[in-house]
């Protein structure tokens, strides 16, 4: 009983944590693990986990999709394809060492983050350009993701750092907006990569059912919340939860 209250409230806080800033997966591993999970398991648990958390998080920020919908279905299509080739990739690679890249990888994302309006600015590259452009501005934001997808199927962890930097350099300056194509885009990698878990038959169901449940209240609860507070201060957030991060990686992992 005291494990499963222990899974519920961490899939809350993931949620929660996913529907705002990110990082709710970081969340979710350790405590699977924590719980006896094997780390393939455990990594695989966790997206399933994670996946009904994003869907009533984009019921909270449907209304943000309204002018967007182009580079959604875009961005959206090929993270589809990334997610499936990143979760097979887990499958046949250990893991192991490409843990050792994550801290770069969060420490990279973080910065890109946390700097993206003055690299936005001298690259003079904005959400407009790319979704009428259908050349080699368009072709690089797609490969991008695509890159980004695949990680996240293979791994996950700090995935929507990524996803936020990226779209931080396209020039979205809402953090809202950014928020809502970030979870949608999280969702689409994570729905592919979990056809192929569940064919590899590694998710844990207890655990899986009971944190599905807990990232459902948090991510609701998070995303609705986070629409009532200022964009700066969403963002300042976001900034100082993936700087925490990647120090956790660098020193723990």
């Amino acid at each position: 009983m005291l494990d499963n209250c222990f899974l519920f409230v961490v899939a809350m806080l993931a949620g929660a944590l996913n529907s705002v800033a990110g990082g709710g997966g970081l969340v979710i591993f350790p405590a699977l693990l924590l719980a006896g999970l094997p780390s393939i398991s455990a990594n695989a648990t966790t997206t399933v986990a994670s996946l009904p958390g994003y869907v009533a998080s984009l019921y909270v920020y449907r209304q943000e999709f309204q002018t967007q919908r182009r580079i959604s279905l875009l961005l959206g299509s090929i993270s589809l394809v990334g997610g499936m080739l990143g979760a097979m990739l887990l499958l046949s690679i250990p893991n192991t060492s490409f843990d050792n890249l994550v801290p770069w990888l969060l420490l990279l994302a973080t910065l890109l983050f946390t700097f993206s309006d003055a690299i936005t600015t001298r690259w003079k590259i904005n959400l407009l350009q790319v979704s009428q452009d259908s050349g080699s501005s368009l072709f690089k934001v797609l490969f991008i993701q695509f890159l980004i997808a695949i990680y996240g199927g293979f791994y996950g962890g700090g995935m929507s750092f990524l996803i936020l930097a990226t779209l931080g350099i396209l020039g979205i300056k809402n953090i809202h907006k950014m928020n809502a194509l970030k979870i949608m885009l999280m969702s689409c990698i994570d729905s592919f990569a979990i056809i192929t878990f569940i064919s590899a038959n590694i998710v844990a169901w207890p655990q899986a059912m009971l944190m599905m449940m807990g990232t459902v209240v948090g991510g609701y609860a998070g995303a609705y919340y986070a629409r009532h507070l200022k964009p700066n201060f969403v963002k300042c957030f976001v900034i100082v939860v993936g700087f925490a991060m990647t120090g956790y990686f660098f020193l723990f992992k």
